[in-house]
């Protein structure tokens, strides 16, 4: 595989594992400083804050790559695999509908932050460059969702999306 390809299927867990670290960094470091001069910096929280946001939107997308989100599915269990997958396609095809609806209304969002931007008041950054990750993380969620059929169709293994017998059994 090449390092492209690594980094692309591995896109999600290296940034938020980075954002995650730097969020922990940040917070020990607002700690030690706390002990020792007995005030904190300013900079670590928001900067913390920010990596945490980051990180909830990008852990999304990993979630969708990883077909993890929560789902209730227990109405369906005593239905055959077919009327299951049936099911499953529909919801997330709404999902994918409502990414796509919520990428466009952000990126009108983002586009007015711009406009008219707000500052954060100890990094000095532009608000709407935090922001970005809510248009970003609904467009990864959608290309991981639609990847997740891609490579189960390619595989010819759909009905085990919604297999519970064989996924009980692993």
């Amino acid at each position: 595989m090449t390092l492209l390809r690594r980094m692309y299927a591995n896109l999600e867990e290296y940034v938020s594992a980075f954002l995650v670290g730097l969020m922990i960094l940040c917070l020990m470091l607002q700690v030690g400083v706390r002990i020792v001069i007995g005030a904190g910096l300013a900079w670590t929280e928001e900067l913390s804050r920010f990596c945490f946001i980051w990180a909830v939107y990008v852990g999304a997308s990993l979630a969708a790559k990883r077909a993890a989100h929560v789902r209730i599915s227990a109405q369906f269990l005593l239905a055959p695999v077919k009327v299951r997958l049936f099911f499953r396609i529909v919801a997330d095809s709404i999902w994918i509908g409502f990414n796509i609806f919520f990428v466009f209304l952000t990126i009108d969002m983002t586009r007015e932050a711009f406009a008219f931007p707000e500052v954060s008041p100890t990094l000095g950054w532009v608000k709407a460059w935090i922001e970005m990750i809510i248009p970003i993380s609904f467009a990864m969620m959608t290309l991981r969702t639609v990847e997740v059929y891609i490579t189960h169709w390619r595989a010819g293994t759909l009905a085990s999306m919604v297999d519970f017998v064989e996924e009980a059994q692993k």
